[in-house]
């Protein structure tokens, strides 16, 4: 029996791949027929890179999003440079009690963009989520300004210095819809998961405001309601202004082009999941992207999870069964501990064979 294992991360408690390798580890110890082929799913926030099975991965020093020296990883795949953000200025990097988005920067993802732009790459696939900034972009053009000023020995740095960036090929992997300004976007809704204060939001929403008409002023066009602009605390409406970078689905990009999309063609059965799974899973989440491509190929899919709302709709858009993996236990404080959830979600898994 051929498997496919593709589980989003269960929040605070197991990524996707330590949720993919308990279900698969559990699969084959337990059932001598059973093979497991299991993807890492991704939005284009943590864990995009993994999810995206790069060719090549190369390690380069950079900076958090509170300017501390730090490592992130960028990977290649079909001529793209694969950047995660989050490598560089995840919030999971920063400890609470110093997050503050009203100083935090991008400027370490445009060193990443700069040491792959060293080693000769122009094509960049980039997934946007899990950051800790609230800067519109500024560190990261900041940070190309300085690779600009560097390549023509200029000392005078304006944005038309930055024209050379448009010239790129640059795919934004997000599945938020919010512009980045008003009521939706970036600082009013993403900001406060980031330790904004309601102060430190208007100050952040009137910073965006200024920044993108300065930009549209000098530019000529303004991409700041364009859907996705305020993904990662408006780095996506960065790059839409400043390089013409598409968006598109992260999930869907990480199916296509990680060969899970062939794989589940020749499966048996699908098996995906979530933390928390209800009618929202239905609106373009990771495990509604798995079972989409599915359905296509006429594998049926189960839905493992740790909370379970609207069973129903679930069932009636496709999903074989909806396992809750906390069903046979009493409700206590351990139940969003890693080993706890691990070993929980590996029994569940085990029992659907």
């Amino acid at each position: 029996m051929n498997i496919v294992v593709a589980l989003d991360s269960f929040k605070g408690c197991m990524t996707s791949s330590e949720a993919n390798e308990a279900a698969r580890k559990e699969l084959e110890n337990r059932h001598d027929d059973v093979k497991c082929q299991v993807f890492s799913v991704s939005d284009g926030g943590e864990g995009f890179l993994q999810a995206m099975r790069p060719d090549d991965i190369f390690t380069c020093c950079v900076h958090d999003a509170m300017m501390r020296p730090t490592q992130a990883q960028w990977g290649v795949k079909n001529n793209f440079a694969i950047i995660e953000v989050a490598q560089a200025i995840g919030l999971d990097k920063i400890e609470p009690d110093l997050r503050n988005p009203l100083l935090a920067t991008s400027y370490g993802v445009g060193e990443m963009m700069m040491d792959a732009l060293s080693k000769g790459f122009r094509n960049f696939i980039v997934g946007l989520g899990g950051s800790a900034v609230s800067d519109c972009g500024l560190g990261l053009m900041k940070c190309l300004k300085t690779m600009s000023v560097a390549h023509d020995n200029s000392s005078m740095v304006n944005i038309d210095d930055l024209s050379w960036l448009r010239e790129l090929t640059v795919i934004l992997a997000s599945d938020v819809d919010n512009p980045l300004l008003g009521p939706h976007g970036a600082a009013a809704v993403f900001a406060p998961q980031k330790g904004a204060s309601a102060d430190m939001i208007r100050k952040l929403g009137r910073r965006a405001s200024t920044f993108s008409r300065m930009a549209a002023q000098h530019m000529g066009h303004d991409m700041s309601n364009k859907r996705g602009a305020g993904a990662a605390g408006g780095l996506g409406y960065a790059f839409m202004q400043f390089m013409n970078a598409s968006v598109e689905s992260g999930g869907e990009l990480v199916i296509r082009m990680s060969g899970m999309d062939d794989t589940i063609k020749k499966a048996d059965l699908v098996i995906t999941g979530e933390g928390s799974a209800d009618a929202q899973t239905l609106m373009g989440k990771l495990p509604s992207v798995v079972l989409r491509h599915a359905q296509a190929a006429h594998v049926p899919v189960i839905l493992l999870t740790g909370c379970v709302q609207n069973e129903e709709a679930l069932v009636a858009a496709g999903f074989s069964k909806v396992i809750n993996i906390n069903k046979d236990y009493a409700v206590t404080d351990d139940m969003l501990l890693k080993e706890t959830a691990l070993s929980r979600l590996a029994r569940a898994a085990a029992k659907l064979v």
